[in-house]
């Protein structure tokens, strides 16, 4: 769980603040959303652990502290990045991979008990929804609002309702971004 929790934190200092130095891994601890962060990490070891009760009262305390609801089974990779917590919602089946960066108002919900997978450095705009059994793949990025009903490849961006990819980048150019952050 600290493998993991620290790794976020140090994604989402370098999100805010452009680096991982210790004063903004302070800041960062205070800003918006890392509670939900620290209390999804702390529902998934108690899953993990098998201490159902434990992890129930995590997950309440992410809807009341953090204002997001993340059902308990969901399952993502280190370096989770909860840009700001309020309005999240992700269904408990919802997989995902590293360095997924959600903002405010995110839906990732199933439809006919089907849940979405996520790739590798995926990053959700503000307010869109990923509904059903859909794949967003590795670095993919789903813009503001953006409904996703269909796939979306690794590396596009995707925008609109439904949404449609309008711009395919290249590894080497997402590679090179996400070096940048």
């Amino acid at each position: 769980m600290l493998k993991h929790l620290g790794r976020d934190l140090r994604n989402k200092a370098k999100w805010c603040y452009g680096d991982d130095h210790w004063p903004n891994l302070i800041k960062t601890l205070l800003t918006d959303g890392t509670a939900a962060m620290i209390l999804y990490r702390a529902m998934q070891q108690s899953r993990a652990w098998r201490l159902t009760p434990l992890e129930m009262i995590f997950n309440k305390l992410n809807v009341m502290i953090g204002q997001c609801i993340i059902g308990r089974g969901a399952e993502f990779g280190p370096g989770l990045v909860f840009i700001h917590s309020q309005g999240i919602v992700i269904n408990g089946a919802t997989r995902g991979g590293q360095d997924i960066h959600i903002e405010h108002q995110v839906t990732i919900g199933a439809e006919k008990r089907r849940s979405p997978v996520l790739g590798n450095g995926v990053f959700l705009g503000a307010g869109c929804k990923v509904l059903g059994a859909v794949t967003i793949g590795d670095h993919a990025r789903i813009g503001a609002n953006a409904v996703v009903l269909h796939d979306v490849p690794a590396y596009a961006t995707a925008v609109g309702i439904p949404a449609r990819v309008v711009r395919q980048r290249s590894a080497e150019e997402a590679d090179a971004e996400w070096a940048d952050l």
